[in-house]
């Protein structure tokens, strides 16, 4: 049986009295509480501007935009991961809607990791990072952004503060890092990231999928005032958050992450608490399919590396624009279809950082210089993840018994 949306909640209409029938004995329909209305309101603002992938990421992200105006009742501050596989997928614009909707959205591009932790304070901002990707899209990158990275995980749970040494006399100060966080980039955050999320994979829109132009100046009055109220009914109800331990349809590490949105859910009623719970469901078994379907293409990469090595003679070096051009010239593998372009340098890349394989300037025996891997980074991996199965025994000769003269 479908779970209904939210916003099928029925309105409150006034009882009519039928004569000779008293007007005690029809059901009153239940009135929406003030949580189902505003969450309703701030549910259409984003249906308004965006095309989100299904009904339970539209319900997760209304969820998550209300649970930051109680961040400080949470013991965990879950992400928001807005992730696509290419541009124009909507990524920016739902992070427009979400920043006009937060609690004191503080946005970081090109920030560094101490003016964002020096701007967490006891009563967090909601940091926004768009174009995550050029801050982990790489492996050069990624470790350039580590302390980011870093700083992202340990704000994920409370009493994780960072310690610098600050000040004339050098003294080590604790700086909090606990503070909700929506991150939008191509491709997927580093796991550490994604395992704090809610992720919501935005798609390009289909031929007849229309959304509102969103106009910063005519169109933010409407959203700040739906703001407003997420402010007014939930402020009030800090204390009540704070002792919630709502029941969870999931554990561990994604029971904390859903939490505050679970709890919001059960705060505003009618039916949000089962479409929260329809949407947890749904959508944390989703990402672990994604993690299955991660590592299975990780090792499918690597036996296709090996079978690559070995289609040009097992060479010492092999240069990263040869092995994708044998990889995406197979067209029984997933290679040639893997993004826009076929599998790129990084995209090729992103697969590797699991394993600790990156490509380097290499010299080839022709006396230039490229980029590329030698044999050696990949017989680990292949040895731990795809080693090649035993020769077979070859049967022995049966020989006949020797006979007496």
């Amino acid at each position: 049986m479908p779970i209904p949306s939210p916003d099928d909640a029925q309105p409150a209409w006034p009882q009519v009295a039928i004569p000779g029938q008293p007007a005690t004995s029809r059901p009153q329909p239940a009135v929406p509480s003030e949580g189902e209305l505003v969450l309703s309101d701030l549910r259409a603002q984003f249906r308004r501007y965006v095309v989100l992938p299904s009904e339970d990421a539209l319900t997760a992200v209304t969820l998550w935009v209300a649970a930051t105006h109680l961040q400080t009742a949470w013991q965990h501050a879950p992400r928001l991961a807005v992730v696509g596989p290419a541009k124009r997928c909507g990524k920016s614009r739902l992070l427009d809607v979400v920043t006009e909707t937060v609690h004191d959205p503080l946005i970081t591009v090109n920030a560094s990791p101490a003016a964002v932790f020096r701007s967490i304070t006891d009563n967090p901002p909601t940091l926004l990072v768009d174009e995550a990707d050029t801050l982990f899209g790489s492996a050069k990158v990624a470790e350039k952004n580590e302390e980011m990275r870093g700083l992202l995980n340990a704000g994920h749970q409370r009493n994780r503060p960072t310690l610098r040494v600050s000040g004339p006399n050098h003294e080590v100060s604790k700086f909090p890092t606990f503070a909700m966080a929506a991150l939008a980039g191509i491709g997927d955050l580093p796991d550490t990231i994604m395992d704090r999320s809610v992720v919501i994979r935005m798609r390009r829109r289909r031929p007849g999928e229309k959304v509102a132009e969103f106009r910063t100046v005519r169109d933010t009055p409407a959203l700040h005032a739906v703001r407003d109220r997420l402010v007014a009914w939930l402020v009030p109800l800090h204390a009540t958050a704070m002792d919630l331990t709502p029941k969870m349809p999931v554990e561990d590490r994604a029971a904390d992450t859903w939490e505050p949105l679970i709890a919001v859910a059960d705060l505003a009623g009618g039916t949000w608490p089962e479409a929260a719970r329809a949407a947890c469901l749904a959508m944390t078994s989703h990402e672990a399919e994604q993690d299955q379907d991660h590592s299975a293409l990780n090792i499918r990469l690597l036996a296709d590396i090996r079978r690559a090595f070995a289609s040009e003679g097992n060479p010492v070096v092999i240069r990263t624009g040869r092995l994708l051009g044998i990889l995406n010239e197979d067209a029984e593998s997933p290679w040639p279809e893997y993004s826009d372009k076929g599998l790129t340098p990084r995209g090729l890349q992103i697969l590797l950082n699991d394993y600790g394989i990156r490509s380097a300037n290499r010299r080839f025996p022709d006396g230039l210089q490229a980029k590329g891997f030698t044999r050696l980074q990949f017989t680990d991996a292949w040895a731990r993840y795809c080693p090649e199965p035993a020769p077979a025994a070859e049967p022995m000769a049966l020989t006949a018994p020797a006979t007496s003269a």
